[in-house]
């Protein structure tokens, strides 16, 4: 989850004594400014140069505001080498194991993508508490590991750490990511029971695991009962009525979103984002609506004056496609001011396959060889294509590709509230000999009632 949930759950718990002496508080103010206003840069050349003066203004809170700051760097994508070198100086102050500052390094190495330096900061941390495992979880959500980060939440309540409402909240987003509605039930039900209150960030959160996890009646009970809603709210219920199909609510929504827009009304304006498109031109392409999704692209750029990122240009390839409009799809994958990836080139060559268009399937081929020349669900869709025009020579060619270099997919079930993975001839579950006698006996007795013999 974002790093300002993790922020309110550190001040909420955070009574540790320091072992330092207080910094100035004009230093650290200042230092706590330049984070807030993301000027980064400022803030690290100000403590370097307090540094260099071996100023005694420098405490623990100042090595705070420093991590922070590398923490938005590394979300900018600035290398990590900056941040490894504050957790050195960390160290060698003697102030590793000041429990907010071990917290604050997990959620550092988690911008930066470096799963195993957040896991082993967690790893030596002697007593931890909630912030520093809702910290760690969040790593693994922001990360997408969503399955161990629900290994980690039950986790924690085995060790006896009552999670707070930031920490459901991380948990409700790894339930979203993963589909498993059973979880995030179960977490619901806790927070009731516990009497959390429900702010609007854990209403959202709610709002989005039950529209990604198929209960779309649910999260709009919920959206519903909400009086004071902001864009995440809208754009999550958008969202979950868009991908399960549900166009007219979807696009309902969104005129009722906007209405402010276009009125003298005083109600407070929600103005949509770019995640809030992406959700409008979902239910335009589920639906069917070709003139109101090239619409709505339009005046997301000319109205709303937001910059169309690729996933919007995926959802007017795909609106077009599923129109049955091949051609036109290809003229503006062609025509679009962001380079085409492997996703935008393969909704096209699904589309071409059905619609039986050889010449322009074996263009978006060509284009995807470039891309990801090893996925072999690429050469199934040529060799569906060729095998429907009649081109057998090309279809065994494909054929064989496929043989060659075919990987396994993974599939996942949820049981007990918990999400098991599988691949292809699995033999790394712990239950595997258990499951695979099951199986055998599921295969005969489908033999015996007439399945299978094929």
């Amino acid at each position: 989850m974002k790093f300002c949930l993790l922020l309110r759950s550190a001040v909420k718990h955070q009574t540790h004594h320091f072992h330092t002496h207080p910094g100035s508080p004009s230093t650290n103010t200042l230092l706590k400014d330049y984070v807030k206003t993301k000027a980064t840069q400022k803030a690290l050349l100000l403590f370097r140069n307090l540094w260099s003066k071996k100023n005694k203004a420098i405490d623990s809170f100042s090595l705070l505001f420093v991590l922070k700051s590398c923490t938005i760097r590394s979300s900018a994508g600035t290398a990590m080498g900056e941040g490894k070198q504050f957790h050195g100086l960390i160290v060698n102050l003697g102030f590793q194991n000041i429990i907010f500052l071990q917290s604050a390094m997990i959620n550092m190495y988690s911008a930066y993508g470096s799963l195993d330096d957040a896991q082993q900061m967690f790893d030596e941390i002697v007593a931890k508490n909630v912030v520093c495992w809702t910290s760690l979880i969040s790593a693994y959500v922001d990360n997408g590991k969503p399955s161990k980060a629900l290994k980690l939440f039950r986790q924690m309540q085995m060790e006896t750490v009552e999670p707070d409402q930031v920490t459901v909240t991380v948990a409700l987003s790894a339930c979203a990511d993963l589909g498993a509605l059973e979880m995030g039930e179960w977490i619901h039900t806790y927070v009731r029971r516990q009497g959390f209150d429900i702010d609007l960030s854990l209403n959202n959160a709610l709002i989005n695991m039950y529209a990604k996890c198929g209960n779309v009646k649910m999260a709009r009970r919920i959206f519903d009962r909400i009086k004071v809603k902001d864009v995440t709210t809208w754009t999550s219920m958008i969202v979950g009525h868009a991908v399960h199909g549900q166009a007219v609510e979807a696009l309902e929504l969104f005129r009722e979103m906007t209405a402010a827009d276009d009125s003298n009304s005083k109600k407070s304006v929600i103005r949509p984002n770019d995640i809030t498109f992406v959700g409008v031109l979902i239910a335009c392409s589920r639906g069917g609506l070709v003139e109101q999704g090239l619409y709505h692209f339009q005046s997301m750029r000319n109205k709303y004056k937001l910059k169309p990122r690729i996933s919007h240009c995926g959802c007017i390839v795909d609106l077009l496609c599923r129109a049955g409009f091949v051609q036109k799809a290809y003229d503006f994958v062609i025509d679009m001011p962001i380079k085409p990836n492997a996703v935008i080139w393969r909704t096209l060559l699904g589309a071409c396959s059905l619609q039986h268009n050889t010449k322009l399937a074996e263009n978006a081929r060509h284009r995807l060889l470039e891309l990801e020349p090893d996925y072999a669900g690429d050469d199934v869709t040529i060799s569906n294509t060729y095998a429907a025009a009649g081109m057998w020579d090309e279809k065994m060619t494909a054929r064989d590709r496929v043989k060659q270099r075919r990987i396994p997919g993974c599939s996942s079930i949820e049981v007990d509230c918990e999400v098991h993975e599988f691949v292809v001839q699995d033999k790394k579950h712990p239950k595997c000999n258990a499951i695979y006698e099951i199986l055998e006996c599921m295969m005969k007795s489908m033999k015996n009632h007439g399945y299978g013999h094929a």
